[in-house]
């Protein structure tokens, strides 16, 4: 079996006074597993994201996050953690938009220490931006565009690339498919999927539309892993 990239056992998370959010017996998602957890606003998927980066701290019971207990590492190490080995794509997917394709595709490298040693130097990682960018049909002067420029399906591929330079163990994407239409939502599925299997990284996936539960290996439903479902943080 491969080993656990998440590892959630008896979680609760609650604000203080407050009943719990977020009350999850057991979760786990391995290496290269492609994970779809569906919900509607307000069923807990952004609280159970928080946890999953270790942005949040569960209240009782333990996250662990390629193995390391998240409440046993202080603020900055839990940065280290996901900075080094998780990648993001956002809803809005959050380019700066004054620069470039390669510079938004190598920001990464500015926040973690540890991917920039694990890609050798920055000229391997330019290498590497620009390997994942010509795969991803954003090569030759495309590069060297403003992200502004960009179509809104070529400044997801940019997230894409983002998300995956220096190999991270695990991707998570937060609603990026919500304002497209069907046929741009399904290529964009495809990219990432593929893009994930050929990387080795585990994908957890966060939508509200169920219909795309087709494209994965394994599909949570936020009822069922959160029985005691209430109102998202």
């Amino acid at each position: 079996m491969t080993d656990p990239v998440v590892e959630f056992d008896q979680v609760v998370y609650q604000w203080p006074g407050h009943q719990p959010l977020l009350e999850i017996g057991a979760l786990r998602v391995d290496g290269g597993e492609r994970l779809f957890i569906s919900g509607p606003s307000g069923s807990g998927k952004s609280t159970l994201l928080g946890l999953i980066a270790g942005i949040h701290l569960p209240t009782r019971g333990t996250v662990r996050l390629f193995g390391q207990d998240t409440r046993s590492l202080s603020a900055s190490g839990r940065d280290r953690l996901r900075g080094a080995n998780m990648g993001f794509v956002f809803q809005q997917f959050n380019l700066i938009p004054y620069l470039s394709v390669l510079d938004n595709v190598l920001l990464p490298l500015s926040f973690s220490r540890d991917r920039t040693q694990r890609l050798g130097s920055r000229t391997q990682a330019t290498q590497q931006a620009d390997s994942l960018l010509a795969r991803l049909g954003l090569g030759g002067h495309m590069v060297h565009r403003r992200s502004a420029d960009l179509s809104v399906g070529q400044q997801q591929r940019v997230a894409v690339a983002r998300a995956l330079l220096g190999d991270p163990g695990l991707v998570v994407c937060d609603e990026p498919t919500s304002a497209l239409d069907a046929e741009s939502r399904d290529s964009f599925l495809d990219v990432v999927a593929s893009e994930c299997q050929r990387s080795g990284c585990a994908l957890i996936f966060v939508s509200h539309d169920q219909n795309l539960a087709t494209h994965f290996e394994r599909h949570l439903d936020m009822h069922t892993l959160n029985p005691m479902l209430r109102v998202e943080a």
